[in-house]
């Protein structure tokens, strides 16, 4: 599952995507900055264990979701992908301390070479992403997950740095398509009765990027006829980081899971580099290097 962040869409529309551009991501360690805050992966096992107590905060002291008694515990939210990710961090660098004590918020990254030697990604538990996957063999996967932000720094500028992180990752190891599971508050789909069948009905993946729930998992988006949705309320009713992946080109597998653990009601998300809005690409720059220096 993923906590969803503050809409981006601000700075993204569905224009043409940007293609045929030779891109390159930036080598320094340091992948943004705006003012005191600054977006990079995590350098230890030290500041990876406070970024799993950033997600514990979120994930179980605000969203109630459930973990072992070891982890509540510890007040951590770990599993076993934690060691084979990369964990990308935004610090606020004006907190005093130590790095571990300036992470404000957090996303976990999984390369597909990663994963295949290490027994696959997270999705799969929820979503056949293996089908995907086999069928673009000729394209490296990156997926996305366990983002969350803490509630005082759920600003315009901390997601535009989350954004900007991935994408100059996404450069450096070449990635051609990210994918990820998004999340609706509850356990009941019919809740989301509007915005599940909006996405179903209007950016359902299909033909070579089609993927679906695990049978055994599935439940039905498709739970109004198009002619009964109302699109400005659809919209309105959608997690703001479906939202702001919609709008950068992205799409939504068949059927939804429901994640009793966590307590939400799970999509997976599919974005193709070659689908991401051209406005998008000169907002953070082809290169990524948008927000390389810093910006007041």
């Amino acid at each position: 599952m993923t906590i969803e962040l503050l809409d981006s869409t601000s700075v993204v529309d569905t224009s043409q995507a940007c293609v045929g551009k030779t891109m390159t991501a930036p080598t320094t360690d340091v992948l943004g900055r705006i003012a005191n805050l600054e977006t990079r992966l995590a350098r230890n096992a030290s500041e990876i264990d406070a970024a799993q107590a950033v997600r514990y905060k979120v994930f179980v002291d605000e969203m109630k979701a459930q973990v072992g008694p070891d982890l509540d515990r510890r007040k951590r939210d770990v599993d076993s992908w934690d060691a084979i990710c990369d964990h990308l961090l935004v610090l606020d660098t004006a907190i005093e301390g130590d790095p571990e004590d300036q992470i404000v918020g957090t996303y976990r990254l999984l390369r597909q070479d990663v994963a295949e030697r290490a027994g696959g990604f997270y999705s799969a538990s929820e979503f056949d992403v293996g089908a995907l996957v086999s069928r673009h063999s000729n394209k490296r996967f990156m997926e996305l997950g366990r983002s969350c932000v803490l509630p005082e720094y759920r600003t315009k500028r901390t997601v535009e740095l989350l954004w900007q992180g991935n994408w100059a990752y996404a450069l450096r190891y070449g990635v051609d398509a990210m994918f990820g599971c998004g999340s609706f508050p509850g356990t009941v789909p019919a809740e989301h009765a509007l915005a599940l069948s909006f996405l179903h009905h209007n950016i359902r993946t299909r033909d070579e990027w089609a993927v679906s729930a695990r049978p055994e998992l599935h439940r039905t988006m498709d739970m109004m006829p198009v002619e009964a949705i109302n699109p400005k309320k659809a919209l309105a009713a959608l997690p703001p980081l479906i939202k702001g992946y919609m709008r950068l080109g992205a799409m939504v597998g068949d059927g939804a899971v429901v994640d009793h653990a966590f307590r939400t009601t799970d999509v997976l998300i599919v974005l193709p580099i070659s689908n991401i809005s051209g406005r998008y690409l000169n907002y953070y720059g082809a290169d990524a290097g948008r927000f390389a220096t810093s910006v007041s």
